[in-house]
Order: structure tokens, then sequence, then C-alpha cells
């Protein structure tokens, strides 16, 4: 697998998703963690995304899991147009439960894994490949799972790397009390878990593995 999660786009190191990517390439946008929101902010999150993309040399197009639902089969040929994939934020609940219905979850896992595709993803993008979500409904809804018609809420994630993961640590504008709760959680759990601030990114996959900037 090539992974490059962040805690919020590119982090300090642009550079670290185009060696990722093996360079500028097509790559599909998925904005999903974004369903719950007002068509017009959601639509305005997909536009956010491409101008930075673009300003790499990468080619982006929206893929939207809502137009694949209980048809994996018609994702996993969509997908494999492009040679690397890019998850924005939101919630990683409502993510995470379209990832569940679309068939996503799988698609992707076999894509990303056998090298398809280059995966990066930041906030919500970058905690569905954890293990587990438990902890992120501190600063996540679930309920706008349901709120949506998406349910039922998921709480395991995509298991491709072995901890969980806390964005917007330390002393983020995009934090809130809810990731102090979070990492407190995961702490009285017992449950490994690496806190991004963000300026950082895990990078996996490109003989450098673990590296974080």
């Amino acid at each position: 697998m090539r992974l490059f999660l962040s805690s919020y786009r590119f982090g300090s190191d642009p550079a670290r998703l185009l060696e990722v990517t093996r360079g500028p390439c097509r790559i599909a946008v998925i904005a999903n963690a974004g369903d719950a929101w007002p068509s017009r902010a959601r639509a305005s999150s997909v536009v956010s995304e491409f101008g930075p993309l673009r300003a790499l040399g990468y080619d982006p197009d929206e893929v939207d899991l809502r137009d694949h639902l209980g048809d994996p089969e018609s994702l996993r040929a969509r997908l494999t147009a492009f040679s690397a994939v890019w998850v924005r934020g939101g919630n990683t609940f409502v993510l995470r439960a379209q990832l569940a219905r679309s068939g996503g979850d799988t698609v992707l896992t076999d894509l990303v894994g056998d090298g398809t595709l280059a995966y990066g993803g930041y906030s919500a993008g970058a905690c569905i490949a954890t293990p587990t979500l438990r902890g992120l409904e501190f600063s996540d809804d679930p309920a706008e799972v349901t709120e949506i018609g998406a349910g039922p809420v998921v709480w395991d994630g995509l298991g491709w790397v072995e901890h969980s993961i806390v964005p917007h640590a330390g002393d983020s504008a995009l934090g809130d009390d809810g990731v102090d709760r979070t990492l407190e959680y995961l702490r009285r759990e017992s449950i490994p878990f690496v806190a991004l601030r963000d300026d950082d990114a895990l990078v996996i996959g490109t003989g450098g593995d673990q590296a974080r900037r």
C-alpha cells in the first residue's frame, strides 16, 4: 500500500504526496465525508480540493460514492480510470457509512492493497484507514449518519494501519475540545494512536514507512 495520511491537506511538505502517487496523475476526489452538509457547502468542499491539487500538477475529478450505492463493481470500474484517490475531511462516520453502502470499503482495500491506486486522505480521509473509529465521536457526530439515511453507524475502520489517528492535535485552528477527549479515551482504553498536527503526515509504502513530517 502507498498511503499519505494527514491532518490537513498536504501537511508541511506536498512533495511527500507526490512521492506516494509517483508524480502528478489523474486523481479521484472523494468528498462524501461532507454528505450531511447543505448541498451548497458540500459542492464548495469539492471545488476547494481541485485548486490545490491542480497546483501540484494533478488532474482531479470527483467520484461520488452516492452514485454507486449497492453497486461496488461500477465503483471499481470508475476508480480504475485513476492512478490515485484523494479523500477529504468532514464527518468520519458519514464517510465510513457511505463507503460501506457503496462497497467502497472493499473496493478501495483491493485497489489500494494491490497497488492499482495510491491513497491520500486527510482528517476523516486519514481516520478511516485505522482499525477502529471509537473515540472520534467526541468531534464527529455519529448521529449524522442516520439523519441522512445512511445508517447504521459503522465503528470499524478499514484496518490499513495498526493504530488510531487523531487529526488536528496540538494548536490546530481546526481542533476542538473533542480532540483532547479523544486522546483521553484512547489512552484510557489502551488503544494505540498517532496524534497529528496540521503540518504532519504519515507516509507509508515509499521506502520510508511511517515517516512523519
